[in-house]
C-alpha cells in the first residue's frame, strides 16, 4: 500500500506539472486553432532564465526560498515576454493563412528557439540550484513524498484555480471564452480579438515559466533540449484531456503523469513512454475529441 501511494503522489507531481504546460496548448488551440510546438521551448527558457537569476543572486547568500521569490517572477515576465513575441512574430501574419502555414511556422521556432539557446548556453546538461523549500513536518513522510512534491503540487494547484478563476469572472476571460466561440461575432460586440489572442500566449507562457522553473528546481539540472520532451508530452495531455478544454488539460495532464508513475513502478521504466502513448491511442480511438473534449466544437 505505502508503494502505491508513493507511486500516485510520485504520478500527482508529474501530472501537475504536464497539466501547467498543457494549459498553455489548450488555450492557444481553444482561441485560434492552431498547436504552438513552440510552447515546450518556452518551459525551457523559463528554466534557463531562473538558473542565470538565481546564479546572481546566490552570490549574495540569499536562501533558497528567498532566491526562488526573487528569480520566479522574472523567469515568467521573461517567458510571457518571448510568447507575446512569438504570436507576434511567427503566428499572427499566418492568421488567414491555410492551416498548414501556421504549424509549420511553429515548428520552425520551436527548432530556432532550441538552437538558440543551445548556442547561447552549452549542450551539456547543467546543475540547477534546489530553490523549493524543505518542510520540516515532510520528514515524517519521507519515502513517500518530499517537500518539493509537495510544493509543486500545491503551486500548480493554486495557479490552475487562479487561471479557471480569471477565464471564468474577469474581463479578458470572459473575452476569451467570448472568441473561442465566435471570433468574428466577438468582434462584432467590441472583443479586441488581437489583444486576446496575445495575452492567451502571454498567460500560456508564464504557467509553463513556472512549470519549468518547479521542475527543474526539483530534479536538479536542465539542458536545452527539455523544452522538446516536456512539450510532447504536455501536448500529449492536451489530446487526452480534450484539447481546447481548460479542465480536459488539467485532467490529462494528471491521468498521464499517474499512467508514466505506475507503469515505471509495476512494470519497467523503459515502458513508460510506450504506455503514456498507448494510453493516447485508446483514447483516441474510443473517444476522439478526448476525455472532457467536446464533438460539436473546442470551449476554453
Amino acid at each position: 500500500m505505502e508503494y502505491f501511494l508513493e507511486l500516485f503522489l510520485g504520478g500527482l507531481t508529474r501530472g501537475s506539472i504536464y497539466a501547467l504546460i498543457a494549459l498553455g496548448y489548450t488555450m492557444v488551440y481553444g482561441i485560434i486553432k492552431l498547436i504552438n510546438f513552440a510552447h515546450g521551448e518556452i518551459y525551457m527558457i523559463g528554466a534557463f532564465t531562473a538558473l542565470i537569476i538565481s546564479g546572481v543572486l546566490a552570490q549574495f547568500g540569499l536562501p533558497g526560498w528567498s532566491i526562488l521569490l526573487m528569480t520566479l517572477p522574472i523567469a515568467v515576465i521573461y517567458s510571457s515576454a518571448y510568447g507575446f513575441t512569438i504570436e507576434k512574430i511567427a503566428y499572427r501574419p499566418l492568421r488567414g493563412a491555410p492551416r498548414l502555414s501556421p504549424l509549420i511556422s511553429a515548428i520552425g521556432m520551436s527548432i530556432f528557439l532550441q538552437n538558440y539557446v543551445l548556442l547561447a548556453q552549452t549542450a551539456d546538461f547543467l546543475p540547477f540550484p534546489a530553490l523549493l523549500p524543505e518542510l520540516a513536518f515532510m520528514e515524517g513522510f519521507s519515502g513517500i513524498m518530499n517537500s518539493s512534491e509537495l510544493f509543486i503540487v500545491l503551486t500548480a494547484a493554486a495557479v490552475m484555480a487562479g487561471l479557471t478563476a480569471y477565464i471564468k469572472y474577469t474581463r479578458m476571460g470572459k473575452a476569451m471564452r467570448a472568441t473561442s466561440q465566435n471570433q468574428r461575432m466577438a468582434m462584432l460586440v467590441g472583443v479586441n480579438v488581437d489583444n486576446v489572442i496575445s495575452m492567451t500566449f502571454v498567460i500560456g507562457s508564464a504557467l509553463a515559466a513556472v512549470g519549468g522553473v518547479l521542475i527543474a528546481s526539483h530534479v536538479g539540472q536542465i539542458n536545452f533540449y527539455i523544452g522538446f520532451i516536456a512539450g510532447i508530452k504536455a501536448f500529449t495531455a492536451a489530446v487526452l484531456g480534450g484539447i481546447g478544454s481548460v479542465p480536459g488539460a488539467m485532467l490529462g495532464g494528471l491521468v498521464l503523469g499517474w499512467t508514466e508513475s505506475f507503469a515505471t513502478g509495476y512494470v519497467s521504466s523503459d515502458y513508460e513512454d510506450v504506455f503514456a502513448f498507448a494510453l493516447l491511442v485508446l483514447i483516441l480511438i474510443f473517444r476522439p475529441s478526448g476525455i472532457l473534449g467536446k464533438e460539436e466544437g473546442h470551449k476554453v
